[in-house]
């Protein structure tokens, strides 16, 4: 057994201290996972339940003061916190000192001449900028943690004080905390502007009572009972109107700006926002599973599951700087020693290249690119699960299709009732609905409403389903066999041969062939304006999976423009035909699956991709997905490949960015082009703060780039 909780923390002001305390209490015995969300400023944890949580969680202080003195845990509240305030690093008095101290230091470099003075100042401003990493750095050292940015700047601008380069030893503390302070506002900013996606969650809800209405916590809320939602308020729950007419803003879930327009019998989904008039709804789902659950645990847990490139900068910049401060001591020792340098002149040059060296720019950028797409992807209604599936996303070449619900809108009508061998019509509806009374399905709500009245469940016993074909009952004394020509070419019973624009539905009685029931499905509006977005964007492998009729099939893939159609396919079919798409494709690039339905779960697991739709679709679907589409809208899936290409060409922006920068000053500063350090602070910081602004990008990004 296992306990997870998740935390909120304050205090830690850089990514790579957070990638430290991660690594740190994945290390502490009895946790069994732990993921740390920068951005959001969260830390989950999965631990063995033999283990007192107490004192797991005063290792993961103990591990947060060594890392970042003055950082706090604690246990994640139900309410929002902002805890960019906390998290900042720089309060109106430090301000003022800096202010002071940038004062003291151009005061000592152009107007005061005198050659005791002007030390004094530049002195006094590196103690300002510089006592904090200075501090740090010897508390690091101590506990054996020497490589990280605050040894580098400390041993560089020592090591200009020692050569008598006063200036620049308090330029590149000045300049440091300075870059620092726009480097902590772009985070703070790009953190607030995360959370502002995710700041959907209701606070309360008006639950109807017997003495008028209370304001309960949405939790205490059960399935059936009736809620009131006023207008400017946040829909707690998702449900359907039984009074009251309305517009609502669904912005936050779908990304459409226009309102939708609300009546009795319109569904509900939490998040949204009512704009006019009272709406009375019922509930149709516990909090936890409504859409304003999902979308909150879906978007806080995404960066957990980090893509392929944040990985490879982790470890990436484990090893780099090491290898750097080692590259810089033989700078800084063999020309002089062996070439005949100037000492004075090579430790210098060694100061400046270890000044460079710091991977922050990579450490920070990387992560937040990812974590800006999921958070562009969920103002339009993508839910991505993870940085992973992001990276995947943007690789996609071949997208497969299921088609009912899926590309249609799995609202079906009768068109046609045919009965044979000495039935009636009539008799055949009656029968088709009592064998189709237990079944959600929506060609047995179809069938039911073609019937006109509610089945009499009472008479329907021995009531049996068989995935992808159909179902059997006993209704009152007759056996009733109801569903497509697979089911009946299982029970052996010849259905002739019948064409039909629609899906078909047979009926056999008492082993008789009865007739059938065609039915038709209507494809959804955006339907194909998605599978031509999708062909522009170089996706020009698009294919429909479906267990509807072969018939049914091809016509919606004609209308469509769907040239590769595989129907009358039951679920395990399904999955053998999309292993071998993934096999003929996996040379050319990645595979993605859309689907809605329980049986399409498998597929939507295997897929390199897989999405589900999250309205109509089942739990079991969205569960097994890795991204899911509130909206419904197959429009939306070209929309995520190109957040998903946008967020990938950024992220190597930055990679390409900090690396080239970074290449250029080490090879001039070795070579003795660039002779300040402040040159090597732009290189380091500058940088930094420069993809950290390219990441924000991201959430900014159109439909159309």
């Amino acid at each position: 057994m296992t306990i997870k909780r998740d935390y909120e923390f304050t205090g830690i002001d850089c990514v790579n201290c957070a990638n430290k305390i991660e690594a740190g209490v994945r290390n502490i015995e009895g946790v069994i996972y732990a993921s740390l969300n920068y951005p959001l400023s969260k830390l989950s944890i999965e631990v063995t339940a033999d283990k007192p949580l107490g004192e797991i969680e005063r290792k993961i202080q103990s591990i947060m003061d060594s890392i970042e003195k003055g950082s706090k845990l604690k246990v994640q509240k139900d309410e929002e916190t902002d805890g960019d305030d906390h998290n900042n690093r720089f309060s109106k008095f430090t301000l003022f000192t800096y202010i002071l101290a940038a004062a003291a230091y151009f005061t000592g470099f152009f107007i005061i001449q005198n050659p005791t003075m002007k030390p004094i100042l530049f002195v006094f401003t590196y103690i300002v900028f510089g006592n904090r990493v200075l501090i740090k750095s010897a508390k690091n050292i101590l506990k054996g943690k020497v490589f990280d940015e605050n040894f580098l700047m400390s041993i560089a601008s020592i090591g200009a004080f020692i050569i008598g380069e006063y200036p620049e030893a308090a330029a590149v503390m000045m300049f440091y905390q300075v870059g620092e302070l726009f480097q902590d506002y772009a985070v703070n900013h790009s953190r607030r502007a995360i959370k502002s996606l995710i700041a959907i969650k209701p606070d309360y809800a008006n639950l109807k009572t017997e003495e008028g209405y209370k304001r309960v916590d949405p939790s205490e809320i059960r399935v059936g009972d009736h809620i009131i939602i006023r207008p400017g308020e946040r829909v707690p729950l998702d449900g359907v109107v039984t009074e009251g007419v309305s517009a609502v803003d669904t912005s936050a879930l779908t990304g459409e700006s226009l309102p939708r327009d609300i009546n009795v019998g319109s569904e509900l989904l939490s998040g949204s926002i009512n704009q006019s008039g009272v709406l009375t709804v019922r509930v149709t789902k516990l909090f936890e599973n409504s859409t304003v659950s999902r979308i909150l645990d879906m978007v806080e847990s995404a960066s957990q599951k980090k893509a392929n490139t944040e990985r490879f900068i982790t470890r990436f910049a484990a090893i780099y700087t090491p290898v750097v401060v080692g590259f810089a001591i033989l700078l800084a020792l063999i020309p002089p020693l062996f070439l005949n340098g100037d000492f004075h002149q090579w430790i210098y040059r060694a100061l400046l290249f270890l000044v460079v060296s710091c991977p922050c720019a990579l450490v920070i950028s990387i992560p937040l690119g990812f974590f800006g797409g999921i958070g562009a992807a969920s103002k339009r209604g993508i839910l991505i699960k993870g940085g992973n599936y992001l990276e995947v996303l943007s690789k996609v070449k071949t997208v497969v299709f299921d088609k009912t619900g899926t590309l249609t809108s799995g609202s079906f009508e009768v068109t046609g009732v045919s009965a044979e061998n000495s039935f009636t019509e009539d008799e055949l509806l009656y029968y088709a609905a009592h064998a189709e009374a237990f079944s959600t399905h929506p060609l047995a709500v179809s069938i039911i409403k073609k019937f006109g009245k509610e089945p009499d469940k009472n008479i329907v016993s021995d009531y049996a389903e068989y995935a992808g074909m159909g179902v059997s009952a006993k209704v009152s004394d007759k056996t009733v066999l109801l569903g497509n020509k697979t089911l009946f070419d299982k029970f052996k019973i010849d259905a002739g041969e019948t064409e039909s624009a629609g899906t078909l539905m047979y009926l056999a009685i008492d082993g008789v062939y009865a007739g059938s029931v065609v039915l038709e499905d209507t494809v959804k509006e955006d339907s194909g304006k998605a599978i031509k977005s999708l062909k522009g964007l170089g996706v020009d492998d698009i294919i429909m999976l479906t267990g509807d009729s072969r018939d049914a099939a091809n016509i919606a893939a004609e209308r469509l423009g769907i040239s590769t159609v595989y129907s009358e396919l039951l679920p395990h079919e399904k999955m053998d035909r999309l292993e071998r798409i993934i096999d003929e494709k996996k040379e050319s690039g990645k595979v993605a699956f859309v689907g809605d339905g329980i049986n399409d779960s498998p597929v939507i697991a295997r897929a390199d991709v897989g999405i589900a739709m999250g309205g109509t679709g089942s739990d079991a679907a969205i569960e097994a997905s890795d991204i899911v589409v509130m909206t419904d809208e197959p429009g939306k899936i070209p929309e995520a490949i190109v957040i998903a290409r946008k967020t990938r060409t950024v992220v190597y922006q930055n990679i390409v960015l900090a690396m080239a920068v970074k290449a250029i000053v080490l090879a001039l500063g070795a070579g003795g082009v660039a002779t300040l350090l402040w040159e090597a602070v732009f290189a380091d910081v500058g940088v930094a703060l420069m993809a950290i602004l390219n990441a924000m990008r991201i959430t900014r990004v159109n439909k159309s780039e």
